[in-house]
């Protein structure tokens, strides 16, 4: 089966030197529209969906991001796996702004306003989120960082908060207590929504500010944070291009088989409504 691999973050991302045949597709979905269209291309004889997450020109508050469209999408075109690219606050001393992190846990601050489940409406069911993002893509993607030269570390926690202000003093030392290693607003939502949609889930996390716990450095600032994301985003495409040749066709992970046994409800019992709009991502279980 050929493996398509999605890429999810921030503009000039899906602008990387080498990849050809690239184009633009709008993809309707049951939950509404996308951020925006998806780019197609191909990238070292991989096939690749990038998709700005914000829209282009960065519209929508990490709050207003349709996850579940944007996620769906992804699905619908036939990616396996996706790379998600995203700045965050270091909560560490060691992970200076510049350093990359590889995370492989997550803590919810969001205030349940977001959608972030694909069941519902007449479906009901449980995955299981243990192990929130895809060992073996995180693994790659920690090798491809390495082998770019990047300062990276592998593993540590992401605590997801709301937003869109940045985290108070106080907030910022109470997530430290937590043993936290970054903070961010956006992919923890994403990673419960490529879970459910059985699609493989690996961050690139780039460190962009001490958030504002760190005495002997700056407040973050919007400023700062489009500064060090400048200098990183040639470093995130030697990544992905990097991970991209490592990564194997076929997957074994469990993330492949999500859904075996998390749907509850009666099938006899769901709408046909939901089981139509819900048929790409539920279908083969129902």
């Amino acid at each position: 089966m050929e493996q398509i691999i999605g890429v999810i973050g921030g503009s000039g991302l899906y602008e990387m030197e080498g990849m050809t045949d690239i184009g633009t597709v709008s993809v309707d979905t049951p939950f509404g529209k996308p951020s925006d269209e998806y780019i197609t291309g191909v990238l070292d004889g991989v096939r690749m969906v990038f998709l700005p997450r914000h829209g282009k020109g960065h519209r929508f508050l990490p709050s207003e991001v349709n996850y579940r469209a944007n996620i769906y999408g992804m699905k619908k075109l036939g990616v396996g796996r996706i790379i998600s690219v995203s700045a965050v606050g270091s909560m560490r001393e060691e992970i200076v702004p510049g350093h990359i992190v590889i995370p492989d846990q997550f803590i919810d601050r969001t205030k349940g306003v977001r959608r972030d489940t694909f069941f519902g409406n007449g479906i009901a069911g449980h995955v299981q989120f243990a192990d929130p993002v895809c060992a073996p893509l995180s693994e790659v993607l920690h090798e491809a960082a390495k082998e770019a030269g990047a300062t990276v570390h592998r593993g540590g926690t992401y605590v997801c908060m709301e937003g869109p202000a940045f985290s108070t003093r106080a907030e910022s030392h109470m997530y430290r207590s937590f043993g936290v290693s970054v903070i961010g607003m956006t992919n923890l939502t994403e990673a419960k929504l490529a879970r459910e949609a059985e699609i493989c889930y690996g961050v690139i996390a780039l460190s962009t500010d001490y958030d504002c716990w760190h005495a002997a450095h700056e407040d973050v600032s919007v400023e700062a944070v489009l500064a060090i994301i400048k200098s990183n985003v040639a470093m995130a495409k030697n990544i992905i291009r990097l991970a991209v040749k490592r990564i194997g066709g076929e997957r074994s992970c469990p993330c492949a088989e999500a859904l075996k046994f998390a749907v509850i409800s009666d099938k006899g019992v769901i709408p046909v409504e939901t089981r139509e709009n819900l048929s790409l991502i539920f279908g083969k279980y129902l």
